[in-house]
């Protein structure tokens, strides 16, 4: 069991709000919101894995994305050590990017396929560093072997891959720049189940290795209650 005692937090998220517009009418007016996130506060400490579980359109992955700024906030205040995300201009945020990754739900759709997966895995490092090109294939193929990728594979396209496979390079990718956090958005739900403890035990083992902090984000409770150190229930967008 994870002991919170001593350990510090590295994410806060405090009333956090995220609510979207329903615009109806042939003028689009507004006639109300989807409160898909209401009020939700909890913190991560380094090292842990908290899970965040609920039934499906309960506001999790909505919360899970608002952490990590792919959706603006509504209200509410979110610290990745001890900096403010949840409002932070542009250029902060950017300065703030290789610090928190995401796993996204369906490797297939979160894959540019007309891209190799060294072209994939390579992206963040384009992005965020001034490496050279063989540093970086040298980056690359490190984070392949990291994720039990054949380095042959590394000029093959997505659609060439299994579902398994695929999700390894989407974990490759968020390895990219040794982030600090990682939210998991339902990793292992698009996965076939004899693949799904394959990717959990890898996430698990790469955590050990890296000192990891997630948000794994699911509604299998037996998967959660394997992985997580504690758990918080989402219902109707609350915890």
């Amino acid at each position: 069991m994870f002991d919170t005692s001593g350990a510090k937090k590295l994410v806060e998220v405090r009333d956090l709000t995220m609510h979207f517009p329903i615009r109806t009418g042939l003028l689009r007016r507004l006639t109300g919101s989807v409160k898909a996130v209401d009020g939700v506060s909890f913190d991560i400490y380094e090292g842990e894995t908290l899970g965040l579980v609920g039934e499906s359109g309960c506001g999790k992955s909505t919360c899970g994305r608002a952490i990590l700024r792919l959706y603006d906030p509504t209200a509410g205040s979110i610290r990745l050590e001890g900096e403010e995300i949840a409002h932070a201009p542009f250029d902060k945020l950017r300065r703030l990017r290789p610090k928190m990754q995401m796993v996204f739900q369906d490797p297939q759709a979160s894959l540019n396929p007309r891209m190799t997966v060294a072209g994939i895995i390579g992206e963040p490092l384009m992005e965020h560093t001034k490496l050279n090109a063989a540093k970086r294939l040298e980056r690359i193929y490190e984070l392949m072997d990291a994720v039990g990728l054949n380095r042959e594979f590394a000029n093959r396209y997505p659609h060439e891959f299994s579902g398994g496979q695929r999700q390894r390079i989407g974990i490759a990718r968020a390895l990219a720049l040794n982030p600090k956090f990682i939210v998991c958005d339902e990793p292992i739900a698009a996965l076939d189940v004899s693949i799904q403890a394959q990717v959990v035990n890898l996430l698990e083992e790469l955590q050990d290795r890296l000192g990891l902090t997630y948000l794994f984000i699911s509604h299998d409770l037996s998967m959660v209650r394997h992985i997580a150190d504690r758990v918080a229930v989402m219902y109707l967008g609350r915890v």
